[in-house]
């Protein structure tokens, strides 16, 4: 949850690039990173070594993105006091950074592994202050931005990694200010009230403001940073831009963006590796190997204290007790891939780990059958591939997680439709895959009953929450995020387009507006595709329900927004309503420009007015008009009910019953009616909404209507805003690229979710801002927002 005072802000002014661009930068680019992308090999007949990529997080979602763009990439070659040349590898240009034996100790393993992780990681483990390895972190840093300034050309850019090199930013400015400088933290960034503690505080952030974009896994990541800026160095922030003040030299002051760009991963490659038959072999042997168990839990993470391996088992030891898993039926297999195993934390919660785990096999195992498979290695990506297939439920439960990669490799690989994924809510990862089954690992209550739904869902709910899930991930692959944050990196370059202090503010809204994590990166993508389709509900989405449905309005705002949208090159504006369209006309919402589809679908007009339906053939009349007539026979009767003829069928609206056990009965009353003209041989569909239940005499859906006009028109994304059962349809015939918002409570396969009209109608005003430059307030006034 953002904090109060940024409320405001994060409604508005999240920055946004020029959209003309559509290619990565053309500038030669230089990668600085603590480790250089390849591990040394040394050949047991004692001939030259050799060098293979790592298997390491950053190294998986950079590899992709160097393939494309070609890099010069900066970094420590692995060795301890010794020199190594610039060389060639793995499709790499490498330059290599030496690191003595005391650098190894107070830069990497003491001040950023036991002071920067740790505070950054919300104090899990108290983190340890000590002035050599500030000085010590201070050097290496110096060290490395020598380097990327020895190997860039006149105008690269230069993308900067990690908590390891926070400093190597404004450093690196000092030596060349003819540099792009972009920085991207992989982990989280901490609270004020955190990041305070540390002693060297104003030094952390002088050298990350070097930077002329800062990259962030998450938006409270981004809004943390803006915040502890404004706090510790006195420095304004406006959205997502930091103004520098002058320094006397005469140069324009800079400004900072300081954004979320959550990572990815590159899923093509995960998909074509489940594909293979020797992985889905190897899938089958591990089921085997393992006993063939009923079920299979994986765990899959580096050996840290932030990834909550105490916890889960912890979690699952007491599920084998109280009787909740059968001992012999369940196999918890658990990947603790080696780390930092010379800081002494390290090495601590490897042997309680390993403790805990003999603990649970002794009290729960038997003979060929151990509860927990505890492997502490690293696995090849084919192998990790075959794990991923041969598990039931993979969980995550995080501490504190800047992202969590594993866990869209596990979304990636389930091509079958089949898992559940358990995720921890302080990963970042659960912003963006929002159908996992989302956990606080800290409850640990809380936690079985998370493992216990994944392990007993069923697979229908499987495929539905996969399906959404992987629909997120193909939209933002690692691809997508390299190619956007360049592009941001060489737009920022050139000066962002939020204005500074002198940005006039929108008018409040009415009461504060959150919108939901992680749409913000949504309505980017959306705001700078060449063509877009913004289809939409009516009643519940862009009007409150009302109990008398010809009382509805659309608000101000959301009106507001569409006019200037619609109005946008690129844009069109879709109303696709269970209305009739002369019930949607006769609320008094903009229907010129705009596309209109009544009925659910059975209704379809063009903006140019053209595309009416064929009238209602006879049978369809004579099914409508005995259907109204057994209706209102049935429940004509009962104060406050409407039956609402339709153009091709029969709406029941209970709203205003305020006899609700009456309401309850004449929907009950109406399913039977339907149902009992179906069985005789009628085509009849059946809806439910909110206290509503209508019945079609021709079958159309939302979906179905939301396919054709997308087809008609050029390509390019949809952004579609339902509130009830009926939308679900429309959600669903979403395509990776789309997204969907479920306005209100209830089940969806929407991929984000807003609380009321008021919130759609402030995602909307967003989506304006971003498009458009206009700034809509929350009575649907607004102008321009001056660059």
């Amino acid at each position: 949850m953002r904090d109060a005072g940024d409320a405001m802000a994060a409604e508005w002014v999240t920055w946004s690039h020029e959209t003309e661009e559509s290619e990565s930068p053309s500038r030669p680019l230089v990668v600085v990173a603590n480790r250089l992308p390849v591990d040394r090999v040394a050949d047991p007949d004692g001939g030259p070594d050799t060098w293979r990529t790592s298997p390491g997080g950053l190294v998986t979602a950079m590899e992709p993105v160097v393939r494309e763009l070609g890099c010069t990439w900066v970094g420590w070659a692995g060795g301890v006091d010794e020199a190594t040349e610039p060389f060639q590898a793995g499709g790499f240009s490498l330059q290599p950074v030496a690191l003595s034996t005391r650098d190894l100790e107070e830069y990497y393993e003491g001040f950023s592994n036991d002071t920067i992780w740790p505070l950054y990681h919300d104090v899990i483990s108290p983190p340890q202050y000590h002035r050599e390895w500030w000085e010590r972190y201070r050097e290496v840093n110096e060290r490395f931005a020598a380097e990327a300034a020895a190997a860039a050309e006149h105008g690269a850019t230069v993308w900067i990694h990690d908590y390891q090199l926070q400093l190597v930013p404004a450093m690196l400015r000092e030596k060349r200010p003819d540099l792009v400088i972009a920085f991207f933290l992989h982990i989280p960034f901490p609270a004020n009230g955190i990041f305070s503690q540390l002693p060297w505080r104003r030094q952390i952030l002088e050298g990350l403001l070097g930077a002329d974009l800062i990259g962030f896994q998450r938006v409270q990541d981004a809004a943390n940073f803006r915040s502890v800026v404004r706090r510790i160095l006195g420095v304004p922030a406006h959205g997502n831009v930091v103004s520098l003040p002058e320094d006397g030299s005469g140069e324009e002051p800079r400004r900072v963006v300081a954004q979320e760009f959550p990572i990815s991963i590159d899923v093509r490659q995960f998909v074509e590796l489940t594909e293979r038959p020797e992985v889905q072999q190897r899938a089958a042997e591990i089921r085997a190997e393992l006993g063939n168990p009923k079920r299979v839990i994986l765990g899959v993470d580096r050996l840290d204290y932030t990834k909550g391996i105490r916890h889960r088992l912890k979690a699952y030891a007491e599920m084998l007790a109280d009787g909740s898993l059968e001992p012999g039926e369940t196999v918890l297999v658990q990947v603790a891939s080696p780390s930092r195993e010379r800081v002494v934390a390290y090495q601590q919660l490897r042997d309680e780990i390993e403790l805990t785990v003999s603990r649970i096999n002794g009290d729960h195992g038997a003979i060929g059958y151990s509860p927990v498979v505890y492997l502490h290695r690293g696995y090849p990506r084919e192998e990790m591939a075959a794990l991923y297939l041969a598990a039931d439920v993979l969980a995550v439960t995080a501490l504190r997680d800047g992202m969590n990669l594993v866990a869209k490799e596990y979304v990636a690989c389930r091509t079958d439709g089949r898992g559940a994924l358990v995720l921890s809510e302080f990963a970042g990862a659960a912003d963006e895959l929002s159908r996992a089954v989302i956990v606080n690992p800290h409850d640990i209550e809380g936690l079985k009953a998370g493992l216990l739904k994944a392990l007993h869902m069923p697979e229908e709910e499987q495929r539905r929450r996969m399906h959404v899930m992987q629909r997120t991930l193909n939209s933002s692959d690692v691809l997508r995020w390299s190619s956007e944050f360049l592009r941001a990196v060489d737009a920022a370059a050139r000066g962002p387009l939020v204005s500074g202090p002198e940005r006039p503010q929108a008018a409040p809204p009415t009461r504060p507006i959150f919108l939901p994590t992680g749409i913000d990166a949504a309505l980017r993508r959306l705001a700078t595709a060449p063509a877009v389709l913004i289809a939409l509900d009516f009643d519940g989405t862009l009007a409150h329900l009302v109990s008398r449905p010809e009382d509805a309005r659309i608000l101000p705002r959301s009106e507001r927004a569409l006019e200037v949208l619609q109005e946008a090159p690129g844009v069109r504006v879709a109303l696709v309503s269970g209305r009739s369209l002369e019930s949607l006309a006769s609320t008094g919402v903009r229907t010129t420009g705009r596309i209109l589809a009544g009925s659910h679908g059975a209704e379809l007009r063009w903006e140019d007015g053209s595309g009416d339906p064929a009238e209602p053939t006879e049978e369809e009349f004579v099914l409508r008009d005995l259907l109204e007539v057994q209706l209102e026979q049935a429940l004509g009767h009962i104060d406050g009910l409407k039956i609402e003829r339709k153009p091709y069928g029969v709406g029941v609206h209970t709203r205003r019953v305020a006899d609700r056990e009456a309401a309850s009965a004449a929907i009950t009353e109406a399913e039977r009616i339907a149902r009992s003209l179906a069985d005789a041989g009628h085509p009849l569909r059946t809806r439910h909404g909110k206290e509503v239940i209508e019945m079609a005499v021709r079958d159309s859906d939302k979906g179905a209507v939301l396919t054709q006009i997308r087809d008609r028109l050029p390509e390019g994304p949809v952004l579609f805003i339902g509130d009830d059962v009926t939308d679900e349809d429309g959600f669903r015939a979403l395509r990776p690229g789309d997204v969907g918002v479920r306005v209100g409570p209830g089940e969806s396969a929407a991929e984000f979710r807003v609380a009321d009209p008021d919130e759609a109608g402030a995602l909307l005003a967003r989506l304006t801002e971003l498009r458009t430059d206009r700034v809509i307030g929350s009575e649907g006034l607004g102008g321009e927002a001056p660059r």
